[in-house]
């Protein structure tokens, strides 16, 4: 049965490498992957024995975890690299500032309404951690949550704003610490305002380290178009273990977060088209252009490794330019999530409190909650985890208990391949709607 089984698996993967190559369409491909994941992996939880899927869970996760780790490889050379190049391809420093305060102002503000958005969702669903269930999966996970507490806990608002200042920036390439990425933002972004420094006093010196910087940013690009390709595979192989491993009946206990989630994640999209709309953008326009790039999002749960048809969607399609392009795209995969560090956090948040006898619908909660969501978005990691990161510093920030964040484990991939195609979605409308600002 385990031959059969893992002959099977590699007939699909092979299928699936002729069908991409076939119609060279990545989306399409990965959503294929994803039905037959899902498939595949239900199939197993019905006819094969519990020691059989963890037998066959073990090649599997080859593929899978494989995946999941090339694309943690390439998050932080590329954030660093898409930074630098962007700044260095501007002519003058205080363009830097301008598109810098847009794109940080829309994401920001998107985040705070997306935050808004997840408390009404909390209310009208009537949500609560009182009858969440610790299960064998959600204690595992609680276990893995509780050695990033022990990372964050101790940090407060003023804190974390510190701890973004990178004091070793090569340490800080490494993801030695929580706030690393947005740490390598800061310093990557320092470099390229000293090359603009340069260019200034000896400009042939200061074009031929933008030069060295574009060759770079090149390769970097290219080596994530490999990893890119590899979504179809890793995605089956993802989907299978989720499929194989979850529990429906705690799917179905949680139904309700799972819909308000959606609906929450549904109207988020909807003020984004009203956002486009009164700036003289047509949005059926614009979602028609993203929806490529939405697609490829939703199916790999990964903002970062969007960041690549982010830029040239925004660069092709939508007729931005190529250094906002590369500023929105990039921040947007780490500061200002609407879905992972707007939506989630502020959901759990409500839920959390009136086990300490908060009331959650207060005014001065709602505010206080809204503005800690708004500022703990920054630095949250582009690949799958930073939701939980950014619900553990909302938590830790109100001084709420963080023992439940790992008790929506059964749920998560299915949440947060909405959550990721609004992430990318918001760095996307960003880098619109500064375009269209500063002209």
């Amino acid at each position: 049965m385990l031959i059969v089984t893992f002959i099977a698996f590699l007939a699909i993967l092979y299928g699936l490498n002729v069908l991409y190559r076939k119609n060279q369409k990545l989306g399409s491909t990965v959503f294929v992957a994803l039905m037959l994941g899902l498939l595949f992996g239900a199939t197993l939880q019905t006819f094969a024995e519990k020691s059989l899927i963890d037998t066959t869970l073990d090649w599997i996760n080859l593929v899978g975890n494989g995946y999941v780790r090339l694309l943690q490889m390439i998050v932080m050379p590329l954030v660093f690299v898409s930074i630098l190049s962007a700044i260095t391809k501007l002519n003058q420093a205080s363009s830097l500032g301008k598109i810098s305060f847009s794109v940080l102002g829309v994401l920001l503000v998107t985040t705070a309404i997306a935050a808004a958005i997840g408390i009404a969702m909390a209310y009208a669903f009537d949500l609560s951690a009182d009858g969440l269930i610790a299960g064998e999966r959600e204690l595992a996970a609680q276990a893995k949550v509780d050695g990033r507490v022990d990372q964050v806990s101790h940090l407060s608002i003023p804190a974390m704003l510190l701890s973004f200042i990178p004091k070793n920036p090569f340490a800080e390439l490494t993801g030695a610490n929580p706030t690393s990425i947005i740490s390598v933002v800061i310093f990557s972004a320092l470099l390229g305002i000293a090359t603009l420094s340069l260019r200034k006093e000896n400009e042939e010196l200061g074009n031929r380290i933008a030069q060295g910087v574009d060759t770079l940013n090149q390769l970097v690009m290219r080596l994530v178009r490999f990893v890119i390709r590899l979504t179809p595979y890793g995605v089956f192989a993802l989907m299978i273990k989720m499929a194989s491993t979850a529990k429906w009946a705690d799917i179905v206990n949680l139904g309700s977060f799972i819909v308000a989630s959606y609906l929450a994640i549904l109207l988020m999209f909807i003020v984004h088209g009203l956002i486009l709309a009164l700036s003289g953008i047509n949005p059926l326009n614009y979602f028609k252009n993203v929806l490529p790039v939405l697609s490829f999002a939703f199916t790999s749960r990964s903002s970062a490794a969007s960041i690549p048809l982010n830029i040239e969607t925004q660069t092709d399609k939508l007729g931005n330019k190529g250094v906002i392009a590369n500023f929105s795209a990039t921040f947007g995969a780490t500061i200002g999530q609407n879905g992972c560090a707007g939506i989630y956090p502020a959901m759990l948040a409500v839920m959390v409190a009136p086990t300490v006898g908060v009331d959650p619908f207060t005014v001065q909660y709602i505010l206080s909650l809204i503005l800690v969501v708004a500022i703990s978005s920054f630095g949250i990691a582009g690949v799958g985890g930073g939701a939980t990161f950014a619900a553990i510093v909302v938590l830790s920030s109100l001084n709420l208990p963080l023992a439940l964040v790992g008790l929506l484990i059964s749920i998560e991939p299915l949440i947060d391949m909405g959550r990721t195609a609004l992430n990318v979605n918001g760095a996307m409308v960003a880098g619109t709607l500064t375009n269209k600002w500063l002209k």
